[in-house]
């Protein structure tokens, strides 16, 4: 596949990304404040169901170059807990950045994922223009 050029955020741009990577960094840079996903949520959303594990290499690779422009912190795991595989990065960091927009995580790393779970709404899913077994899994899953 061709790699392309995207924008990050402000302007910032990464060049020769993959599609995938593309999306990963668009659904992202989508989180509101306050909200989270998990990796295999945001994988889904990219169009690719089993990339959660390629989601956190690219946010690890990602994250150094941009560590305030893409909100990597707004992505834990489908249990809601912190578990940052980046020896650059200790949990706490990601911790202090949920709390900071008013997210609440125990000492153990765990947060409520569903109370606080971004779910974009059809239009926006539609928006990325996933294939219609997409938006229904994540309409039901999440």
């Amino acid at each position: 596949s061709l790699a392309t050029p995207a924008p990050l955020h402000n302007g910032v741009i990464i060049p020769l990304m993959s599609p995938f990577k593309t999306r990963v960094i668009e659904i992202v840079n989508m989180i509101p404040e306050g909200k989270v996903v998990s990796y295999g949520q945001v994988a889904i959303m990219a169009g690719v169901p089993r990339g959660a594990r390629q989601v956190g290499w690219i946010l690890f690779a990602a994250g150094p170059e941009a560590p305030d422009m893409l909100p990597w912190w707004r992505v834990v795991n489908n249990e809601g807990r912190i578990s940052i595989k980046n020896p650059d990065l200790d949990p706490s960091e990601q911790k202090e950045k949920l709390e900071t927009e008013n997210i609440p995580v125990d000492d153990s790393f765990n947060l409520d994922i569903e109370k606080y779970r971004w779910r974009p709404d059809q239009n926006l899913l539609e928006k990325l223009q996933l294939e219609d077994e997409y938006v229904f899994k994540i309409l039901e899953k999440f």
